[in-house]
C-alpha cells in the first residue's frame, strides 16, 4: 500500500549513457510548474466558497432540507480530503502545529499549496546547482517497442515536490467522488424539481461538475501507474483528451439519468439506489471473508489493526463512490498485499459496464413511461435516447483508449479485440469441429474407393 500512497512521479528523462548492459543512465530530472496543485485548490475553494454560499441563500429562504444535504455532502468530503493530505504527508508523527491548525479548519489544501509553490521557488531559484542528498530510481521504459532499464539520480527537494502532486491528486479524487458526485446530483436534483435556476447554484454545479472530470481523468492515471508500478509512463495530448471525453459522457450522462430517475419516483428510488451503493460497497469485503486471507499489515507500520480497518474502509468507500457514477479503472482486493488487482481484467470491466447499461436503460424507461410531471416541456424519449447515446458514445472512446491508446497496451496478454472475439465466438469452434466431421468421412470414403 506504501506503492499506492507514496509512489513519486518522476519528471521524464531520455537516456543518455550506458551503465552496462541492462541499465541505461537518465539525464537529471526536470522539475516543471506545479499547475495541477493550483488548479485542485482553485477547485476545492471554488467548491466550498459556492456550497456555503448556497447553504446561507438556502436557509434565508427557510429551505431546510437542502441547506442540510448541501452542507452535509461539504463538509464529508472536506474532512475527508483534510485526512487524506494529513495521511499522504504523515503529519501526526511530525511536530507542525500550524499545518495541523489549518486541516481542522478545513484549509489544509490551501497551506499544503503555500508549502509546494515555496518548494518550487526554492528550487527555481538553485537550478543548475547539485543537492547534497540525492537518491537513485529505477523505472522500466518502453524505447522503440523495447524495454529498458532506466536509472536517475533524484533529489530530495524534486522528491519532496513530487510527493505534493500524488497527494493532490489522491485529494482530487476524495473531493470528486465523495463530495462533487453527491453534491452535483442533489443540486441537479433541486433544480429540476423547483424549475428555479439561481446564479449560485450554476456556479456551484460547474465548479463540482469540472472536479467530477478531472478527479474521473487522474483516476484513469493514478490506476495505470498503480498497475505498472516498475514502469516510467508518459501520457500524450491525445491520450488525455480521450480520457476525458471518456470520463466526461459516462459521468454526465450517469449522473443525469440518476437525477431524472430520482425526480421521477422521488422517496420510492432511495431503496434501488441504496441497494445499488451497499453491493458495490461490501463486494470486496464479501471477496476478502471468503477467501480466508489476514487483514494486511503494511499500509502504516505506526497503524494499529484499528486504524488498519479504517484505512480499508476508507478506501472502500472512495471505491464505492467511484464505481457508482463511473469504472474506477481498477479492481480492489483487500486480500492482496497491494490491495488492487495488477492484472488487467477485461471480465471485470465488462461486468461493469454491461451492468451500468442495463441499469441506465432501466432507470431512462422508467423516467420515460412515469416522469410525466418533471419535464412537461421536453420530449421524454428524445431525452432518454440522447442519455444513452451518450453513454455508448463514452464506451466507445474507452474501448478506442485501451485498443489503440493506452501507453503499455503491449504488454497486455490479449486486448479489447482479442477479448470481444472469444466472448462473440465462443461457440463457433465446436460448430466449426461439427462440420468438418463429415467433410473427414467424405475424404476417407473418396480415398477408400
Amino acid at each position: 500500500m506504501d506503492r499506492v500512497y507514496e509512489m513519486p512521479e518522476e519528471p521524464n528523462v531520455d537516456p543518455i549513457s550506458s551503465l552496462d548492459e541492462d541499465v541505461i543512465r537518465g539525464a537529471n530530472p526536470r522539475f516543471t510548474f506545479p499547475f495541477g496543485i493550483l488548479f485542485s485548490t482553485f477547485l476545492y475553494c471554488g467548491e466550498a466558497a459556492s456550497a456555503l454560499y448556497m447553504v446561507r441563500i438556502y436557509r434565508k429562504n427557510s429551505e431546510t432540507y437542502w441547506m442540510a444535504y448541501t452542507f452535509s455532502f461539504f463538509m464529508f468530503s472536506s474532512i475527508m480530503v483534510q485526512l487524506t493530505l494529513i495521511f499522504v504527508h504523515r503529519d501526526l508523527a511530525k511536530d507542525k502545529p500550524l499545518s495541523l491548525f489549518m486541516h481542522l479548519i478545513l484549509l489544509g489544501p490551501v497551506i499544503r499549496c503555500l508549502e509546494a509553490m515555496i518548494k518550487y521557488l526554492t528550487l527555481w531559484k538553485k537550478e543548475g546547482q547539485e543537492e547534497p542528498y540525492v537518491s537513485l530510481t529505477r523505472k522500466k521504459m518502453l524505447i522503440n517497442g523495447e524495454e529498458v532499464l532506466i536509472e536517475w539520480e533524484v533529489g530530495h527537494s524534486i522528491r519532496t515536490l513530487a510527493m505534493h502532486r500524488n497527494a493532490y491528486k489522491r485529494m482530487s479524487q476524495i473531493q470528486a467522488f465523495l463530495g462533487s458526485v453527491p453534491q452535483l446530483t442533489y443540486q441537479l436534483y433541486v433544480t429540476l424539481i423547483s424549475a428555479e435556476v439561481p446564479l449560485g447554484r450554476v456556479v456551484l454545479m460547474v465548479f463540482s461538475l469540472i472536479s467530477v472530470t478531472y478527479g474521473a481523468t487522474l483516476c484513469n492515471m493514478l490506476a495505470i501507474q498503480i498497475k505498472y508500478d516498475e514502469y516510467k509512463i508518459r501520457l500524450g495530448p491525445l491520450e488525455v483528451l480521450c480520457i476525458t471525453i471518456w470520463r466526461t459522457l459516462e459521468i454526465t450522462s450517469r449522473l443525469l439519468i440518476l437525477v431524472l430517475f430520482s425526480a421521477t419516483l422521488k422517496l420510492k428510488a432511495v431503496p434501488f439506489l441504496l441497494l445499488n451503493f451497499l453491493i458495490i460497497l461490501f463486494e470486496p469485503w464479501v471477496k476478502f471473508w471468503r477467501s480466508g486471507a489476514q487483514m494486511p499489515n503494511n499500509i502504516e507500520k505506526n497503524f494499529s489493526q484499528v486504524g488498519t480497518l479504517v484505512v480499508l474502509i476508507s478506501i472502500t468507500v472512495l471505491y464505492a463512490g467511484i464505481n457508482f457514477s463511473c469504472w474506477s479503472a481498477l479492481q480492489l482486493k483487500l486480500a492482496d498485499r497491494d490491495l488492487v488487482e495488477k492484472g488487467q481484467n477485461w471480465g471485470h470491466m465488462g461486468l461493469h459496464y454491461s451492468v451500468r447499461l442495463v441499469e441506465n436503460v432501466i432507470m431512462v424507461l422508467v423516467f420515460k413511461f412515469f416522469g410525466v410531471k418533471v419535464l412537461l416541456n421536453y420530449c421524454h424519449s428524445l431525452i432518454a435516447l440522447q442519455l444513452i447515446i451518450a453513454y455508448l458514445i463514452s464506451i466507445g472512446f474507452m474501448l478506442l483508449f485501451f485498443q489503440y491508446l493506452h501507453p503499455l497496451r503491449s504488454l497486455f496478454t490479449h486486448n479489447i479485440v482479442d477479448y470481444l472475439h472469444c466472448v462473440c465466438c465462443h461457440q463457433h469452434p465446436r460448430g466449426r469441429v461439427e462440420n468438418l466431421e463429415p467433410s473427414f468421412d467424405a475424404e476417407a470414403r473418396q480415398s477408400v474407393v
